[in-house]
């Protein structure tokens, strides 16, 4: 095989129009570089776009199995959702029901009073506050002042968490009286849901 020196290649004497009597250097290496650039522009005027969108299509792809995930998910367990449905209607039907309705408002206080004076206390005062008005019920404080001994304001607030209707206990205070008797004041609530929040 003949040797080619490159240095003996000039390129003036190339004639583009007759490739074929060019040295085989130069058809090589000329073939070389239309195969680099050929391969270039196909990467950039075809196949780049097309892996951005194979790229986006596998996030895409993930996100609608996740969303498949928590559909199957929810679907599967359907009976158990409508089953818990009913359970929290009922407790919720349950807990309406011990709420006082407008006209057992009135009722309340006796059975509160009942309540602290078969405990022993003396009451000083028991009167409605001003109703608070919230999102979804009523708030109705009653405001309470007796006068007692330690056992029988545990017995109270014990005797007070068993009747019927809900009533909290808040901002307690005990204060001592001249006659070594304690004072009890204390905020109790109940409250009234609201009909037209439903």
């Amino acid at each position: 095989m003949k040797n080619f020196n490159l240095s003996d290649i000039d390129l003036n004497d190339l004639d583009l129009e007759n490739m074929g009597s060019w040295p085989v250097v130069v058809k090589v290496a000329f073939g070389v570089i239309v195969a680099i650039l050929v391969s270039t522009l196909t990467y950039f005027l075809f196949i780049d776009s097309k892996i951005d969108e194979l790229t986006a299509a596998k996030a895409k792809e993930a996100e609608l199995k996740q969303t498949f995930s928590a559909r199957y998910a929810s679907a599967v367990n359907l009976d158990l959702y409508k089953q818990q449905m009913v359970e929290m209607e009922n407790t919720f039907s349950f807990l309406l029901k011990q709420l006082p309705t407008t006209h057992e408002t009135p009722g309340l206080l006796d059975d509160i009073t009942y309540v602290g004076t078969t405990s022993g206390l003396t009451f000083l005062r028991i009167n409605w506050e001003p109703e608070i008005e919230k999102e979804f019920y009523t708030e109705l404080p009653i405001k309470i002042d007796v006068v007692g001994d330690y056992h029988q304001f545990g017995n109270f607030v014990s005797e007070v968490a068993k009747l019927p209707r809900i009533v909290s206990l808040h901002d307690f205070t005990i204060q001592m009286e001249r006659n070594e008797r304690l004072r009890f004041n204390v905020v109790a609530k109940t409250y009234r849901y609201k009909e037209t929040a439903q």
